[in-house]
């Protein structure tokens, strides 16, 4: 038939196959002339192809695409295909097919091409005519060979040719010795022929293989095999049939049990949509089950044997199931093997099925008793024998052998040791199944069995009930405490919840307050997780429930974990009492983990409330203390929150070696949100350092790291953040609305909500939208700022008061104006202000408020722009620099304020210049030109060369020159008009990026290189 066809394909998206279809294309470019050193016109060369896969992996799809897309490019395609009828196929059936479809495509040029043999061609495709009959003629097969040849040939000459022929596994021999033929004697016409074949079905003595071993030694024959799905893959054909994302438990299932073959995961999928309880349609069922069918007794005896025993199971423990004399089970598995039906294992111990979901037909015809009685055998095997499995299957094995065994007293212990080892390898959706069938087991098992087993043996996440677990029985509660943690880890968080909530109902008929506590921590912690709410009644109900209950675990952890919550949302004076008493708590009762954690908030809670230098001690003594002890999680937990505490007091240059040692842990350990989360911080490390190029890309590394929404949210903001202070509105405005989706409306932050809510107002101010403003400012305010958020409201004051003073010439600003400025001005004078940082951003505001009536002066930005000198906040400096020479230029100042406003302009212009910070630029630009300055602001990169490479800035270059000259702090503070504790500020830092400890070595550092040669452009002048 000729293409396009109608598609067999039940998903309408092509999955991967790139490598594989960039092969036939270039196959067919080859044909057509296309990239050849050829004439303009002529045609390219006869192209051969051979593509191998195993039934169901994709061949006919792929052959569909690559025919669509020739087809679009002018070529005829041609497909036929072989018919399996009992032992053989139909001669030349495939050929038959193809010929007639390309006759009808190209009527013409066929009949043409076929001129005078159409009596011979008549073999191959009757419509031509009636065949002439003959007796044996010796040289007729070699005629109609060649003939065929030439037809194609001819008929390909002036238009390129695609012949398809499909299920080359059920040719007959006539079909297979001409396409040998075609393959070593086709030389000219724009022609590609391309056969398909199942690879799996070929066995040791199928009549194909000597063809393809021939085909293989012809180098201008191409072999392609077309390998399974990858999970990815697998994913992404299952979302094409269900037209919808599929769950992605539902893609491991899908291909753990279709092996990544094509046609099984379709068959899956729509027995799935169909709610087929087995997952396996009748069709498909039939379908591979026909082979097994048609092996003797013994042979199908051993593959149902061997279907109930695994994915491989071993000669020595299959000879134990079948109890088969010796020579009987070899010619049952010679028989099974020789028909494709099992394979050995490459170190020939044991068998297989060739594919699993064969395996899985098989064992689903199995009856039912059948069944258990083979798992029952199974199990007694490996009971006697241990050495017949592999010892790190054992336990697997014994717990599904014997929970298919219908035996509860042997299933449960059995079912929970394997869980045991599956939470030891963090397998824990597998642990969930099997702590699953531990409680489908429970009930079922005899009363001694189940006060046999020990919650020290079998639930290491359990909630300490103040017993002995080492001779206290072990609970079904126990089960189910274990099983809700397996769920969360595994992100099984659905099943986790119906556990709990289980969990508690049973509790209410037999109260224990601590187990219940347990239970409602869970509670809440998976109702974060699933965007259900925040979590704060779950843990208030958990708090009731221990209040005034003598220190336990439990106790500890639902303190700690109140205390990290109330420090995220609503931190102030309980929260730090909640983290005081986790930590003694957990130390009277051994809980070093929840200690550590407990101390960790405690020390975000010490610097939040302003004792700095004490929160910032113990925030590093508890990551000492974690990463000596190796409890990963607290440390990882650390690596984001002690940076993360320098920044809120404007130690950012401090932060960042600390963020990269974090970096590296996360990522020798794998935990990805700790990692995302360090990047997101070092983001705003390097955003507040002025390594904005940096900065995006630690953004953007959060983005893609973590597999949270909140993750990417975070670095969704600092993206944002960074395209506002660069001019691209647009951008920022789509990275703001991508944070907001990702921090969700569930579980507000102030640490999230005031951020975003910074960057809206800064939008709105640069586009003219004042009211806007002044709602996003109205509901920050409204919702307050707790303790520790100063580092997130004071550029959100300072923003607005930014946006007021620029807006106070509007006309639409006028109504409500006073109202928002009385607002604004009693959040600035109420904030608190306990470090520099703080301080510099409080007097900014101030300032600005002060220009929104139109009252301040060069004298008031003259203060500000000392408070930001001593700090390294390039860009902030620069702004407060741009204003201080409006004001300069504002007060008609002389020449040599107009000199001094230039120089700050100068200044200012280089920084927003080096940062892409197009608003300041033109800003800076704008203002020079109001002022008529003769000395243009720069706007150059930072200072390159040995002072560039060395991270000092143009003011630590001024520095470090004086220093080089011998002058003191005083000297060097009336020279460049700053005040000598911003000098010494300066020279601090100078001595810290040259890693020197004194004066004299930095002087001896700058002279070896080179950064001030004498009599050079940055020579002081003498005096």
């Amino acid at each position: 038939m000729l293409w396009p066809v109608e598609t067999r394909s039940v998903s309408p998206v092509f999955v991967g196959r790139a490598d594989e279809l960039s092969v036939l294309n270039d196959a067919l470019a080859r044909a057509a002339g296309e990239g050849t050193s050829r004439a303009p016109g002529t045609a390219g060369e006869p192209q051969a192809l051979l593509l191998g896969g195993e039934a169901g992996v994709g061949k006919t799809r792929l052959v569909e695409e690559f025919g669509a897309a020739a087809a679009r490019r002018g070529a005829v395609v041609a497909v036929g295909g072989c018919v399996e009828i009992g032992a053989d196929g139909l001669p030349f059936a495939p050929f038959s097919g193809a010929l007639r479809a390309l006759r009808d495509a190209l009527p013409e040029p066929f009949a043409a091409a076929a001129a005078g043999q159409e009596d011979e061609l008549a073999r191959l495709l009757p419509e031509l005519g009636e065949a002439r009959s003959s007796r044996h003629d010796e040289q007729g097969t070699a005629r109609l060979f060649e003939l065929t040849a030439r037809l194609l040939e001819r008929t390909a000459s002036e238009h390129t040719v695609v012949l398809v022929l499909e299920d080359l596994h059920w040719a007959d021999a006539s079909t297979r010795h001409l396409l040998a033929h075609l393959f070593r004697t086709l030389r000219s016409g724009r022609l590609v022929v391309l056969a398909t074949y199942r690879s799996d079905d070929i066995h040791r003595r199928h009549p194909l293989r000597p063809l393809l071993a021939e085909l293989d030694r012809m180098r201008t024959v191409r072999r392609v095999e077309l390998a399974r799905f990858t999970r990815e893959e697998v994913g992404r054909q299952v979302a094409g049939i269900l037209a919808a994302e599929p769950d992605p438990a539902q893609i491991d299932e899908f291909f753990a049990r279709s092996d990544g073959n094509a046609f099984f995961v379709e068959e899956l999928a729509v027995a799935a949509g169909e709610g087929c309880r087995t997952g396996l349609t009748d069709s498909l069922r039939d379908l591979l089950l026909v082979r097994v069918e048609a092996l003797p007794e013994s042979a199908q005896q051993v593959a149902r044997i061997v279907a109930e025993g695994g994915s491989t199971v071993e000669h020595p423990l299959i000879a134990a199931v079948a109890r088969l004399p010796e020579d009987d089970l070899i010619e049952a598995l010679r028989a099974a093997v020789g028909a494709n039906l099992l394979t050995a294992t490459p170190d020939g111990g044991g068998y297989r099925f060739r594919h699993s979901l064969v395996r899985e037909a098989v064992a689903d015809d199995l009856l039912p008793g059948e069944r258990s009685r083979l798992n029952r055998r199974y199990a007694e095997a490996v009971e006697a024998d241990p050495a017949l499995v592999a010892a790190d299957a054992r336990v697997m094995r014994l717990a599904s052998y014997w929970y298919h065994a219908h035996d509860p007293a042997k299933a449960l212990p059995a079912v929970l040791d394997a869980a045991v080892v599956a939470r030891r390898r963090h397998a824990y959706t597998e642990q969930l199944r099997l702590l699953e069938r531990a409680m489908e087991l429970w009930d079922g098992a005899p009363e001694d069995v189940r006060s046999a087993l020990r919650p020290v043996d079998h639930a290491e996440v359990y909630p300490p009930c103040g017993c002995d677990p080492a001779t206290t029985p072990l609970r079904y509660l126990d089960l189910m405490a274990e099983a809700a943690v397996a769920g969360r880890f595994g992100g099984e968080r659905e099943r986790a919840l119906k556990i709990i909530k289980r969990a508690l109902r049973l509790l209410e008929d037999d109260p224990d307050p601590l187990r219940a506590a347990w239970f409602w921590v869970q509670r809440s912690r998976v109702v974060q997780a699933q965007a259900r709410g925040d979590g704060w009644s779950e843990l208030a109900t958990a708090q009731e429930l221990v209040r005034g209950l003598p220190p336990s675990e439990v106790h500890a952890e639902v303190l700690a974990i109140s205390a990290n919550w109330s420090m995220l949302h609503r931190p102030g004076p309980g929260a730090l009492a909640d983290a005081e008493r986790a930590v003694e708590y957990a130390r009277m009762v051994g809980a070093r983990p929840i200690e550590l954690h407990a101390r960790l908030t405690l020390g975000c809670l010490m610097v939040d409330s302003g004792d700095v230098e004490a929160g910032l001690a113990e925030l590093r003594r508890v990551t000492a203390d974690a990463l000596a002890e190796g409890v990963t999680q607290v440390t990882g937990r650390a690596y984001v929150n002690l940076p993360s505490e320098l920044q809120s007091v404007g130690r950012d240059r401090e932060a960042e070696p600390v963020l990269r040692e974090g970096l590296a842990f996360t990522r020798r350990f794998g935990l990805l949100e700790p990692e995302a989360w360090v990047w997101g911080n070092l983001a705003e490390v390097l955003y507040a350092l002025g390594r904005w190029t940096d900065a995006a890309e630690a953004a953007t590394r959060a983005t893609g790291t973590g597999h949270s929404a909140r993750t990417r949210g975070s670095g969704a903001l600092r993206l944002a953040h960074i395209a506002l202070g660069r001019g691209d509105l647009a951008e920022s405005a789509r990275r703001l609305e991508a944070a907001h989706a990702g921090y969700g409306t569930h579980d507000p932050m102030p640490q999230q909500s005031l951020p975003l809510a910074r960057v809206a107002l800064g939008l709105a101010a640069e586009e003219g939208r004042i009211l806007d403003v002044r709602t996003e400012l109205a509901a920050a305010l409204d919702a307050g700022f707790p303790a520790g958020t100063h580092r997130y409201a004071w550029p959100l004051l300072r923003a607005a008061a930014t946006a007021e003073a620029d807006a106070r010439t509007l006309p639409a600003a006028g109504p409500g104006r006073a109202a928002a400025l009385a607002r604004l001005s009693e959040a600035v004078r109420t904030l608190t202000t306990g470090v520099p940082l703080w301080r510099a951003h409080e007097e900014w505001a101030r300032a600005e408020l002060l220009r929104a009536e139109g009252r301040d002066t060069a004298a008031t930005w003259s203060s500000v722009t000392g408070a930001f000198e001593c700090l390294e906040r390039p860009y902030d400096l620069a702004r407060v620099r741009y204003r201080l020479a409006a004001a300069l230029l504002a007060e008609g100042a002389g020449e040599d304020e107009r000199d001094r406003a230039a120089e700050l302009l100068g200044l200012a212009g280089a920084v927003a210049g080096h940062l892409g910070a197009r608003p300041l630029a033109d800003a800076v630009t704008g203002l020079a030109q109001r002022g008529r300055l003769t000395r243009a602001p720069r706007q150059e990169l930072a200072p390159a060369g040995p002072a560039g490479s060395l991270g000092l800035t143009s003011r630590e270059r001024d520095v470090l020159r004086l220093v080089s000259a011998g002058r003191t702090n005083r000297q060097i503070a009336e020279e460049l008009f700053i005040s000598p504790k911003t000098a010494s500020v300066h020279v601090s830092n100078i001595l810290a990026k040259l890693g020197v400890s004194g004066r004299g070595e930095a002087a001896a550092v700058a002279h070896r290189l080179g950064l001030f040669p004498p009599g050079g452009p940055d020579r002081l002048a003498a005096g």
